[in-house]
């Protein structure tokens, strides 16, 4: 493949995506239809065996090397006072985060995940879209090639999650850009925002959106517009995740805001993405009925970084134990059938 260097390139790899295994996902079908148990009765653990099994590409589904991987990137629309905490912030977590001290580094413990921390050009903000594009076409292109050569062959399972002070005010733009409504609809507390500043950030997007509106013609277009480097990057990791076969478990807010430009250009272009949990940022809940996606937790989270999505991993290794684990009615001498 081409060195990505312009967005028409990625537009190019989102016609053409690969689908799910037929096969893979029949054998899983077949294979929970012996299991010692209803019909439909594991719920969504039975969706999510088969939806790893298709998209990994062979059955049994496995969950063994799962990886989180953490993209930070910094925003020029702080300029505009939308934040609670200085662009600064953002430096400092990503050393946080390599000194093991973030709640991500505790999580990925405990789950056994792999954690990865990507730095996209943190030292250079993106422009402030109040005033023109955050990023010109190259380098936008630039910061989703980063994210998709930031995925590592052989994952089973690919979590992805972000830092960025001032990233919840891209991803409400980046919303806004997408699906209308106004600002007031996408636009939510962040690090902790109230009174005139949460006031002053809705007038933010909404003028921002508003500036750019003409020009955001399709989903990388708003991206480029009003999106972040961590956003595209993010962006860039679920189309290389998508080719490599890898299943994604998508973060929070942002980070779906970050995948909903994709689905923007390709509909299909999220098929191999769950999303591990429902935000407390009010938006995130309207960004997954506009995308008719349903989060496996809602634990009233906001942090970010890859938080939800780690979590999210223990029920995919729960779908995987029962798909794999379990006996057969044979096996266990039950008769074929079970009373619901």
């Amino acid at each position: 493949m081409d060195p990505i260097q312009s967005l028409d390139q990625v537009r190019d790899l989102l016609r053409d995506l690969p689908g799910a295994n037929d096969g893979a996902m029949a054998a899983a079908k077949l294979r929970e239809a012996t299991l010692v148990k209803p019909p439909g009765a594991l719920g969504r653990l039975e969706e999510l065996a088969e939806w790893l099994s298709g998209w990994q590409g062979h059955h049994p589904p496995k969950a063994e090397r799962c990886q989180v991987a953490v993209f930070a990137g910094s925003h020029g629309v702080t300029a505009e006072g939308v934040s609670a905490f200085p662009p600064e912030v953002t430096e400092q977590m990503v050393e946080g985060f390599k000194k093991g001290a973030a709640a991500i580094n505790q999580l990925c413990q405990i789950q056994g995940c792999e954690l990865r921390i990507y730095e996209v050009a943190v030292e250079i903000p993106t422009r402030n879209f109040m005033e023109q594009p955050a990023m010109e076409d190259d380098e936008c292109a630039e910061a989703m090639a980063f994210g998709m050569s930031a995925v590592e062959e052989g994952l089973d399972v690919l979590c992805l999650g972000e830092m960025g002070i001032g990233n919840t005010t891209a991803a409400a733009a980046v919303c806004h850009g997408l699906f209308n409504q106004d600002g007031e609809t996408w636009v939510g507390p962040g690090t902790g925002v109230a009174g005139d500043t949460l006031t002053n950030k809705i007038r933010v997007v909404n003028e921002g959106v508003a500036k750019h509106k003409d020009a955001m013609t399709d989903g990388l277009e708003v991206l480029r517009h009003v999106g972040g480097r961590e956003l595209a990057a993010m962006a860039g990791a679920i189309i290389a995740a998508r080719l490599q076969r890898i299943p994604i478990v998508l973060d929070g807010y942002v980070c779906t805001a970050a995948a909903a430009v994709l689905q923007a250009v390709n509909p299909a272009a999220l098929d191999h993405c769950v999303v591990g949990h429902v935000s407390a940022e009010p938006g995130h809940l309207k960004l997954l009925a506009s995308l008719e996606k349903k989060a496996l937790l809602d634990l009233g989270m906001r942090l970010g970084e890859g938080s939800g999505a780690a979590l999210a991993v223990s029920i995919l290794h729960a779908a995987v134990a029962c798909h794999t684990g379990m006996g057969s009615f044979d096996q266990a001498g039950v008769a074929e059938k079970i009373a619901d």
